[in-house]
């Protein structure tokens, strides 16, 4: 942006393993920002698909690359941000993008807020070619809506201080399916302030091999919101709880009418939405 003094060091983490194929749509969209000063970081712990050959081409405009074993994406999102020294912080799947300007603009929001510890903007959903097929937009967090799935983030239009992920014990490597949902509460209840961008700033590609697109681990994310719920709400979920988790999605879409009209006119980001749409 034209006058604007750059201050703030951003520290971008990607964890890719065997996503040769999306891997380096996600590099760019990183390198080809127009903020000058990111270290971005990339972690792979064993891919044989060919993806270090990607990365090894974008070496020399890489911050720092990790090649060592870990138990997971959570894992090696830990041993990413262990070798950060960036004063905001964000983490992007290897099969989704930045838009383009996105650090720029995340950069003005934190410089206008010196109190704001998290930017939280909205996304599209992508599918396997890059073709746009709907939008997801970010909801103000509330706990309780949390709990009834009633408040959706888009992680990857997600970034907070380092400071606040200090704070933190990092990501849980023992959850396998949540571990940023998990860590994003963690965040969200320790910030000072929060600045919601009307804004897309990411694309969340949904896909056949996609945790989100393919439907994986969908009992394993059950039961981690079942288990989410009864931490926040102090009780095991009830079936006259189905009354109260229909009040919040009402919450939602009232608050957030454009969601709604999405849902209706695209239907809803899951396994479903992904068969009949992004799997051509």
């Amino acid at each position: 942006m034209p006058g604007t003094q750059f201050t703030m060091r951003f520290s971008i983490v990607t964890v890719s393993f065997n996503q040769v194929r999306f891997l380096e749509s996600t590099i760019r969209s990183i390198l080809d920002q127009d903020y000058p000063d990111i270290e971005y970081i990339v972690v792979d712990p064993g891919s044989t698909d060919g993806s270090r050959d990607i990365i090894e081409r974008y070496r020399d405009r890489i911050s720092r690359i990790v090649f060592e074993p870990d138990s997971g994406a959570a894992e090696g999102l830990n041993n990413g941000f262990a070798r950060a020294t960036g004063d905001i912080y964000a983490f992007l799947n290897s099969d989704d993008v930045l838009l383009p300007g996105a650090i720029s603009r995340v950069a003005e929001y934190f410089r206008s807020s010196p109190e704001t510890d998290m930017v939280l903007g909205h996304a599209w959903v992508i599918d396997s070619d890059g073709r746009w097929l709907r939008n997801s937009y970010t909801d103000k967090f509330d706990l309780r809506a949390v709990a009834y799935g009633g408040c959706v983030i888009c992680q990857q239009s997600t970034f907070f201080r380092a400071s606040l992920f200090k704070k933190t014990k990092g990501f849980n490597i023992a959850n396998a399916v949540a571990w940023d949902a998990e860590l994003f509460l963690e965040l969200l209840q320790a910030t000072r302030a929060c600045y919601y961008a009307d804004a897309f700033l990411s694309a969340f590609r949904v896909h056949r091999d996609g945790i989100t697109g393919g439907g994986k681990m969908r009992a394993q994310r059950r039961a981690f919101a079942l288990a989410q719920f009864e931490t926040i709400v102090g009780r095991p979920w009830r079936s006259s709880d189905r009354l109260i988790q229909f009040f919040y999605l009402l919450r939602k879409y009232a608050m957030e009418p454009r969601s709604i009209v999405q849902r209706l006119r695209y239907g809803s980001i899951d396994g479903r939405y992904a068969r009949t749409r992004a799997w051509r």
